[in-house]
């Protein structure tokens, strides 16, 4: 079994904000459930190294105002913050059986396609790239070991109403109820929401997320080496369309 956490960075804006948040990064990690204790147990030694309490969240690593709230972070100092975030790239890439899949959609570019029209849109076709990509991913692996591999998707929680309209797309694509490219043969049941602060794979999930936002949005890609080991990538290794998933391909 093969479990992927998702988390996003960047918020699907409507049509007329676009120019205001111009890329979503939809960051998934594919972690195989015989590894998911030793990825709990790494996060658990490296947050007790650390004196971290609460849970990591790419947003906490920021330099942080006087004034802002305090979070499970505030308390470690900026050189800290980069050596806890270095710590756990490094935890991603020590298993070489932790996989990374990221769509990485240009809004601008999205909303020019005639079929995306809204911020729901905008995050059904991106999750939707995702999916397929883990498809075409466990269909790699049952090729390899020559058995049927099958996988689950567990996505960060957002608004409840969002939550529940996700979980009704993520059951046609599964059924077949609306329009799609891939057979989804290898995944199973429903998708399942957990809150970052309760999922060990999420809160990965979410370092990848700012990691490749970080590089599209600001062109700084110092965290993006940093993990650029664990994408998953083609026999030829090929990172664009596997492991890297641009929506749309063309116009941006």
């Amino acid at each position: 079994m093969q479990i992927l956490f998702v988390d996003e960075s960047g918020t699907p804006p409507p049509p007329e904000k676009q120019n205001d948040t111009p890329f979503l990064v939809l960051g998934g990690l594919v972690v195989p459930e015989d590894f998911w204790s030793r990825l709990a147990t790494d996060l658990k030694r490296v947050k007790e190294y650390f004196g971290i309490t609460g849970e990591i969240k790419w947003r906490y690593f920021a330099p942080q105002k006087p004034t802002s709230k305090p979070h499970s972070l505030s308390h470690l100092n900026q050189r800290e913050k980069e050596d806890l975030r270095t710590r756990l790239y490094k935890t991603i890439c020590l298993y070489k059986s932790i996989k990374i899949i990221c769509i990485v959609t240009h809004v601008p570019s999205a909303y020019r396609i005639g079929y995306v029209n809204t911020a729901d849109d905008l995050y059904w076709y991106s999750y939707k790239q995702l999916t397929e990509r883990f498809q075409y991913y466990l269909q790699d692996i049952s090729r390899t070991v020559g058995q049927r591999i099958h996988g689950i998707i567990v996505c960060d929680h957002r608004a409840p109403k969002d939550d529940e309209r996700l979980r009704e797309l993520h059951h046609q694509l599964l059924s077949g109820s609306r329009d799609t490219v891939s057979n989804y043969e290898n995944l199973i049941e429903g998708l399942f929401i957990a809150p970052s602060h309760l999922s060990v794979g999420v809160q990965f999930a979410d370092m990848v997320a700012g990691a490749v936002f970080r590089r599209f949005k600001a062109n700084d890609d110092r965290f993006f080496k940093q993990i650029d080991g664990a994408f998953r990538r083609s026999s030829k290794g090929t990172l664009e369309g596997y492991g890297l998933v641009k929506f749309p391909k063309v116009g941006w």
